[in-house]
């Protein structure tokens, strides 16, 4: 793997922690990486991922619960079709049910994460 700031090395290793058929949203993953007002500098990381790092950037999507992708190698399309063959209803709008598919850690999942158990409190917020 190309060497990577302790902040993109975090992003990587939380997007991968996101479970088939459940998705968080670009503010989420800022904030379980300890900077909560990153989330488009989270964007900005997905964006420049490639195939080859296998990281199920699909599953990142916007707070409000739809699909706002801004790349070149991917399209909305392509994500939502990737949702959806993972069990998540998208509807033709590229909207879904953030609520219903949020994923949402566990305390040993925080822990094996090394996140503080306060964070747990503010993801229980965006629900």
């Amino acid at each position: 793997m190309i060497a990577m700031s302790a902040f993109k090395e975090r992003i990587y290793i939380i997007v991968r922690t996101i479970p088939h058929g459940k998705v968080a949203s670009y503010g989420q993953i800022a904030l379980m990486v300890g900077i909560p007002r990153a989330a488009r500098q989270v964007g900005w990381f997905l964006r420049q991922t490639t195939p080859e790092q296998a990281l199920p950037w699909w599953r990142i999507i916007n707070n409000k619960g739809y699909i706002s992708i801004k790349n070149n190698e991917y399209s909305a399309l392509e994500q939502k079709e990737l949702l959806e063959k993972e069990g998540i209803e998208v509807n033709e709008n590229f909207e879904l049910n953030i609520k219903k598919y949020r994923y949402i850690p566990t305390n040993e999942e925080m822990q094996k994460l090394e996140l503080p158990q306060e964070l747990l409190e503010k993801l229980f917020k965006l629900i």
